[in-house]
């Protein structure tokens, strides 16, 4: 990754304005990848708009009134991505990242208590020492889930308590559960999976979505999909259902 990142050039997912400026910041390698986050100091400065400079949004951010998924982040390139949590406690704002319809990161103003809780997809699993296992989340985060992880699959969904990592729920990716699009040409769309199409050969899986009332259904790649519940969609804050 290069130390700089020309505003112009910068991800279609970032919702900036491309030509007022030469630069943008560019995150520093972290839990999320490039095209599916944004550095902290522009969701302060140009999304949140409290700040009118970069040289204001970093005084905020170390004087420590930023908060991300529990923790309070100081590193202006912080990479925030889906469905972190960004609290601002000095304003009572709590907010979800997402995806719009637009394939653009978005905020999505929640209550405090859903600030507590976080989605986060099991994208592996391994046995480690002692027989111990180990999940993998699509934030960087490794939990060790003792006897509940022999029920928990790849592509599950897991909702955690922050930032202490506690597991809350768990919602097994299967037809009939709810899920999110993230990313693509139905992305932010919800729905429940009808069928999931096993293709033989090194390309994701196909699924089959029926959409919610109102809206045809659709197929999208597995890699693209989180689980956001079994028997309707239970995650605090999503407000796209």
């Amino acid at each position: 990754m290069g130390k700089h990142q020309k505003r112009i050039a910068a991800p279609r997912s970032w919702k900036i304005e491309r030509k007022t400026s030469y630069w943008a910041v560019n995150p520093t390698p972290g839990p999320h990848p490039k095209d599916r986050s944004m550095p902290l100091l522009l969701i302060v400065r140009d999304m949140l708009k409290l700040a009118d400079n970069s040289r204001e949004a970093k005084r905020i951010l170390n004087e420590g009134k930023v908060i991300v998924n529990g923790k309070v982040r100081k590193d202006h390139k912080f990479p925030v991505g889906i469905f972190d949590i960004l609290s601002i406690p000095l304003v009572k704002a709590n907010y979800m990242v997402l995806l719009d319809r637009k394939d653009k990161l978005s905020l999505v103003e929640i209550e405090e208590e859903a600030a507590s809780k976080k989605l986060c997809r099991v994208n592996g699993k391994r046995m480690i020492e002692e027989g111990a296992i180990q999940l993998n989340l699509h934030d960087g985060r490794n939990i060790l889930p003792g006897e509940s992880g022999a029920d928990i699959n790849t592509r599950d969904s897991l909702l955690i308590s922050i930032p202490d990592n506690k597991i809350l729920q768990h919602f097994a990716y299967k037809e009939g559960c709810k899920v999110v699009v993230i990313g693509g040409k139905h992305s932010a769309q919800t729905g429940e999976i009808e069928e999931i199409r096993i293709v033989q050969s090194s390309q994701p899986n196909v699924v089959r979505i029926k959409a919610t009332e109102g809206e045809e259904s659709f197929e999208s790649r597995e890699d693209s999909l989180f689980v956001v519940g079994e028997e309707k969609i239970e995650v605090p804050g999503l407000g796209i259902a």
